[in-house]
C-alpha cells in the first residue's frame, strides 16, 4: 500500500510560527467590553490548551531532530585522569608513584549502513507530523470555539424570544384585567391569563441560566483562566447574530477535499514515511560502522615533572561490526515493519472515518438548510396568526384561548427559527472542518 505524501498547507506555516512562541503562558487581557467571533478566535489561538500542548509537541520533536543529527557531524571529546599509587604496584618503567594522561579526540562517522541518514530523515518526518498535529488541533479547537460562541448567541436570542412572549402575555393580562373590571369577561379568563404569565417566566429563567452556562463553556474553549472578581462579575457584550446565508456544497467535492486537505490524514502519511525510514535504520545494524578518529594525547614521561610529559597527535579509523548479536537486529527490523503496517492500517481507518464524518456533516447541513428555509415561513405565518387573533378577540369573535394558542405558536416558531439558524451555522462550520478547511478567520 502506497501512502501519498502531502505538502504543508499555509495553515501549517501559521502553526510553525505559533510554535515558535514562548512556552510561558502570556498574561491574559482583562475581560473586554465587547467580544465578537473574530476576537474570540484570535484569543483561542494564543491560549487554548489543546493548541498550546500541540505546540510543545513540536518543540519536543525538534529536540529529537537535533539529538539524532548530532551523529552526522564530528563529535569532540576531552578526557583526563590522574592517579597517585604506591610504587611497587606501578605498571610504568621506570617505576613511579604518579600517573596522568589527557586525551582530546574528534570522531566522524563515515559509514553506518545508512542508519544515521535514515534516523535523521525519520525524525524530520515525525516533526512534520507534529506540525500537522498542531494544525489538526487548531481546526478542532476553533470549531469548538465557534460552536461555543454560537451557543452564547443562541442562548441570548432565546432570552429575547421568551421576553417578547412574556411581554405579549402581560399585555394580554392587562387587557383581560381591564375587561374583567368592566364586567365583560369572567374571573376564569382573568385567572387563565395570570397563569399564562406565571408559566412564561419559567422558560425565561431557564434561558437566562443557559446563557450563563454557555458563557462558561466559551471561557473554557478560549482558555481564559483569569478568575479575578472583575472577570467573574463582568460579562462582555457579545457581538454577533444567528444569520442564515445559504451556502452550496457538493458531496464528491467534499470527499476529495477531505482526502487532500485534512491534516490528520496528512499527519498519518508523514508518520508512515517516518516508519519506512525506521526500517532502514534498523537494518543498518547488519552492516559495519566506520568512523574517522583524530586527536591529541599527553602522557606522563619518565619523571614526575609535568613538563617532561610525552604528547603528540594521532589519526586513524575505527570500525565495529556485530557479526552475531543473537538476532537482536532481526527483532528490531520486525518491530519496525510491524509499526509501519500498523500506521498504514491506522491511515486507512482514518480515511474511512473522515469519509463518514464528511457524509454525516453533509447530511446535517442538508437537514439544517431545509429547517432554516421552513422556519422563515413559519414565523411569518405565526406573526400573522397572532395579529388576526388579536383583531378577532378585540372584536369578540375569538376566545382568549385562541389568542393564547396563537401567541404560544409564535413563541415556538421563533424558538425553532433561531435554533434552525444555529444548527445551520454549526453544520456549515462542521462540514468545513470535516473537509479539512481551516477556519475562515485563520485563512484571512
Amino acid at each position: 500500500m502506497k501512502i501519498a505524501r502531502h505538502h504543508l498547507s499555509p495553515v501549517a506555516a501559521l502553526a510553525l510560527a505559533a510554535a515558535s512562541l514562548s512556552a510561558q503562558p502570556m498574561p491574559q487581557q482583562p475581560v473586554p467590553d465587547q467580544l465578537d467571533l473574530k476576537t474570540a478566535i484570535g484569543f483561542a489561538l494564543e491560549n487554548n490548551f489543546s493548541i498550546r500542548q500541540a505546540r510543545e509537541r513540536i518543540k519536543q520533536q525538534e529536540g529529537v531532530v537535533i539529538e539524532v543529527s548530532a551523529r552526522q557531524i564530528p563529535n569532540v571529546a576531552a578526557t583526563g585522569s590522574y592517579q597517585n599509587n604506591q610504587t611497587p604496584i606501578t605498571l610504568q618503567s621506570p617505576p613511579s608513584d604518579r600517573y596522568w594522561t589527557i586525551n582530546l579526540t574528534a570522531s566522524q562517522v563515515l559509514f553506518a549502513g545508512g542508519g544515521v541518514r535514515s534516523t535523521i530523515k525519520s525524525s524530520q518526518l515525525a516533526r512534520e507530523a507534529a506540525v500537522l498535529d498542531l494544525q489538526s488541533a487548531i481546526n478542532d479547537a476553533l470549531l469548538q470555539v465557534r460552536t461555543s460562541f454560537y451557543n452564547v448567541i443562541l442562548a441570548r436570542e432565546k432570552i429575547t424570544v421568551q421576553e417578547k412572549n412574556l411581554e405579549l402575555l402581560q399585555s394580554q393580562l392587562k387587557t383581560t384585567t381591564d375587561r374583567f373590571d368592566a364586567g365583560t369577561v369572567s374571573s376564569f379568563e382573568k385567572l387563565r391569563a395570570e397563569v399564562s404569565v406565571a408559566n412564561a417566566k419559567v422558560p425565561l429563567i431557564t434561558a437566562k441560566n443557559d446563557y450563563r452556562l454557555a458563557i462558561e463553556a466559551l471561557r473554557q474553549a478560549l482558555g481564559f483562566t483569569t478568575n479575578r472578581d472583575e472577570a467573574i462579575r463582568k460579562i462582555p457584550t457579545f457581538i454577533g447574530t444567528l444569520d442564515y446565508t445559504p451556502a452550496t456544497f457538493d458531496l464528491q467535492a467534499a470527499f476529495d477535499a477531505a482526502h487532500a486537505n485534512r491534516p490528520d490524514l496528512q499527519r498519518l502519511a508523514k508518520l508512515a514515511a517516518s516508519r519506512e525510514e525506521s526500517i532502514t535504520a534498523a537494518k543498518a545494524n547488519y552492516y559495519p560502522s566506520v568512523s574517522a578518529v583524530g586527536g591529541w594525547q599527553l602522557r606522563k614521561g619518565f619523571t614526575n615533572d609535568f613538563g617532561d610529559s610525552n604528547h603528540g597527535w594521532l589519526v586513524g579509523l575505527q570500525s565495529q561490526w556485530n557479526i552475531f548479536d543473537g538476532r537482536a537486529t532481526a527483532g528490531r527490523v520486525v518491530q519496525a515493519r510491524s509499526a509501519l503496517e500498523q500506521t498504514k492500517l491506522t491511515f486507512t481507518e482514518a480515511q474511512l472515518s473522515a469519509e463518514v464524518e464528511v457524509r454525516r456533516a453533509f447530511s446535517n447541513w442538508q437537514q439544517a438548510t431545509e429547517l432554516a428555509d421552513a422556519s422563515k415561513k413559519v414565523v411569518e405565518q405565526a406573526e400573522e396568526a397572532v395579529r388576526l387573533a388579536n383583531a378577532r378577540y378585540n372584536a369578540g369573535t375569538a376566545t382568549q384561548l385562541d389568542l393564547l394558542q396563537a401567541q404560544t405558536d409564535l413563541t415556538t416558531a421563533r424558538t425553532n427559527q433561531i435554533q434552525a439558524y444555529y444548527n445551520y451555522t454549526v453544520a456549515v462550520a462542521s462540514l468545513r472542518k470535516a473537509m479539512g478547511q481551516a477556519d475562515e478567520f485563520v485563512t484571512k
